[in-house]
């Protein structure tokens, strides 16, 4: 009994002693990070990442991503992409922990307006759906400087140190809540969006408990959280992406997205789920080296 307490306590003093390092290196990377030009740190940064993760086991499934995406194209266009994807995270990386310097910078070009000044006014809950391109971190800025109060949803860290430090630098983003993917998550983000609130998801992930629509011309298990918020509700669903068009410069798009409301509740939120994927897959394919292939999305 004694050695198993023994080894317990040695095993949490392990894992302090990993967080704390892991939140030290970090708050140092930031310092390093904010003593350089803004432009400059986001391409240092993409150029460490492009260098690096081609060597890493999540390039391969990238390439077998975008083999299966665009069968048309030779090994030596896919194997550039990927290594563009690459480039493209690492700046975002950077540029996500200095967030308040890129504001500050008037980095973006924000053509929501037509479409967010409606709803505004509209008098409903609005969904927000977006996906992992560009800097997605970035497409809640136009609607927060609206004064559209939004609650967000994000996956855990499991360093909670560093959990904690990542979520508090997001909050300030969603006035109504900044909730971890939890048991509980739904029920609280419905109680929003029936209260006429708005809730902002990346809804491009895999979801292995979701329906299969088609994503690139495979099935891909997605979530049909969106489409069941807006379904149970009257909330209006809006998708919006972030597209880097240079450097550390970035266009903010919206697009409403037609919910069916008809007698058949669940092929209404499996066509909504559909729509939307079809449209994140017309976006990607207009910037295919932007979006992040390394993730898991098909079966």
């Amino acid at each position: 009994m004694a050695g198993g307490a023994d080894e317990t306590s040695s095993g949490r003093r392990w894992r302090w002693l990993k967080y704390t390092a892991e939140y030290g290196a970090l708050r140092a990377l930031i310092g390093l990070l904010h003593l350089m030009p803004l432009d400059f740190a986001s391409w240092l940064m993409g150029v460490v990442w492009r260098s690096v993760a081609p060597r890493l086991k999540r390039h391969e499934r990238a390439l077998r991503h975008l083999a299966m995406a665009y069968p048309e194209k030779s090994p030596a266009e896919i194997e550039a992409i990927a290594r563009e994807m690459w480039m493209q995270l690492g700046r975002t990386f950077a540029e996500n922990l200095m967030l308040k310097r890129l504001y500050r910078a008037g980095r973006i070009d924000d053509r929501t307006g037509p479409v967010l000044d409606s709803l505004k006014g509209a008098g409903k809950g609005i969904v927000f759906v977006s996906l992992h391109i560009g800097n997605w971190e970035l497409v809640i800025t136009p609607a927060a400087a609206r004064g559209i109060k939004a609650a967000g949803i994000y996956q855990r860290i499991k360093n909670p140190k560093v959990d904690d430090y990542v979520s508090r630098a997001r909050r300030d983003r969603y006035p109504r809540g900044l909730y971890p993917k939890g048991a509980d998550v739904a029920r609280k983000l419905m109680r929003v969006a029936r209260e006429g609130g708005a809730v902002a998801i990346l809804a491009d992930l895999r979801d292995r408990r979701g329906i299969s629509v088609p994503f690139f011309g495979h099935p891909a298990p997605s979530t049909s959280f969106p489409a069941l918020l807006c379904r149970s509700s009257e909330a209006i669903l809006v998708a919006a992406r972030t597209v880097r068009t240079g450097g550390v410069h970035f266009m903010i798009e919206a697009q409403e997205i037609k919910v069916p409301r008809t007698a058949d509740r669940d092929a209404d939120i499996a066509e909504a789920t559909r729509r939307i994927h079809a449209l994140f897959e017309q976006w990607v394919r207009e910037h295919p080296e932007q979006w992040m292939w390394a993730h898991r999305r098909w079966g």
